[in-house]
């Protein structure tokens, strides 16, 4: 069975107070985006590494779970992982996060067709999928933000 990595509320807020993260809330793909490279260390990987960030109703972190750590540029991801983990959790909703070890944010087609498929299953679980944030080493891209869910 596989282990799904959780890191709780506490340890979120220790870590973001060590990189100057004003709280854990998420007001914009950029805290999703900080808290993603801070907590899991994602730039500089070898392998891609998928996880979600989990939210309260008031877009409050509940919790950081990894996914999925995949290949060189690849990351099996499933619905029912994504949102067992959601679910586990008491997550109202959640915002999906991975990166991309070529440095380039940029999302490829199979990121956008995957985030179309978690957003549909979370709409039918009541968990919504707020934002899909891919990192690199020049920064991240939104999908929310570039109309791409």
């Amino acid at each position: 069975m596989k282990r799904i990595n959780i890191f709780s509320v506490r340890q979120v807020k220790e870590r973001c107070g060590l990189y100057d993260i004003d709280s854990t809330y998420i007001r914009c793909p950029k805290d999703a985006a900080n808290i993603a490279q801070l907590v899991l260390d994602l730039n500089g990987l070898s392998v891609e590494k998928f996880g979600i960030i989990t939210l309260t109703t008031k877009n409050q972190v509940a919790g950081i779970h990894v996914i999925s750590v995949g290949t060189l540029n690849a990351s099996l991801v499933h619905p029912r992982e994504v949102f067992k983990a959601a679910i586990l959790n008491n997550a109202a909703s959640l915002i999906c996060f991975h990166n991309h070890p070529s440095g380039d944010p940029t999302p490829s087609t199979e990121d956008i067709t995957m985030t179309k498929r978690l957003v549909d299953s979370g709409a039918l679980l009541g968990i919504e999928v707020l934002d899909h944030v891919v990192t690199g080493d020049d920064g991240y891209i939104s999908l929310k933000e570039q109309g791409m869910m």
